[in-house]
């Protein structure tokens, strides 16, 4: 196994600080990038979605619980499959408590074309108690590309997509696929793909930090089991 080199503390503040610049770097980098995003069109979704939940039947309005934002995770999980994708599962087990996206007006749900009957056993196997819906009644998978046709067969492939509600009307601000994937799961990487963001002051554009029409920022933040849901 090749290891670092071994140097004095000295040496290795030196390296670490010639890193820090770097890291900075991106970090604002970073930043501008998520201003970017957020300046993104979005596009009005006109079509009806039928999906299958906890509940029987839902709208996409209805996956929103009300809220303004709707984060979909496409989990792979094919209607023919006995199981869920590993790398499915693994990237929902690195997702934090929903308390916190909650509390800034988002809602996290994932989404499989698998039937709720295969999806429900699954889910209860890997202890989750996030929202998880089937879509095999209709072709969301497909209009949102991460159910394609490869050589005359339907192949599954891992992706997220955010929506933002204006009233009764639902809008697509956002979708990224594969290694877009790397690096999402906490709270504040999946607000950055929102179009309101982390709801922070510092954020551009402006004017969306306050959009919820409460405290902005950390001034929001509480203990999971303290926010008014």
């Amino acid at each position: 196994m090749s290891l670092p080199e071994i140097v004095s503390r000295a040496e290795w503040r030196a390296a670490r600080e010639e890193l820090l610049v770097k890291e900075k770097a991106v970090t604002r980098a970073r930043d501008a990038l998520g201003a970017e995003r957020r300046r993104l069109p979005m596009v009005r979704i006109d079509r009806e979605y039928v999906f299958e939940g906890g509940d029987g039947t839902a709208t996409l309005l209805d996956l929103f619980e009300g809220r303004q934002q709707l984060v979909v995770y496409h989990f792979m999980f094919a209607p023919e499959w006995d199981a869920g994708c590993r790398s499915c599962s693994a990237f929902l087990d690195q997702i934090g408590h929903l308390a916190h996206l909650k509390a800034r007006g988002t809602t996290f749900a994932a989404v499989s074309r698998a039937p709720y009957t295969k999806i429900l056993p699954f889910k209860a196997r890997m202890g989750w108690t996030l929202p998880w819906y089937s879509s095999s009644s209709g072709d969301f998978n497909e209009d949102f590309e991460v159910t394609l046709e490869h050589e005359g067969e339907l192949v599954e492939r891992p992706g997220l997509s955010c929506f933002l509600r204006d009233g009764d009307q639902v809008f697509h601000t956002y979708a990224t696929y594969d290694r877009g994937l790397d690096g999402l799961g906490s709270t504040t990487s999946l607000l950055d793909l929102t179009a309101l963001g982390r709801q922070e002051e510092w954020e551009e554009p402006k004017g969306r930090a306050s959009a919820l029409g409460a405290p902005a920022g950390s001034e929001r933040i509480r203990y999971h089991d303290e926010y008014d849901d």
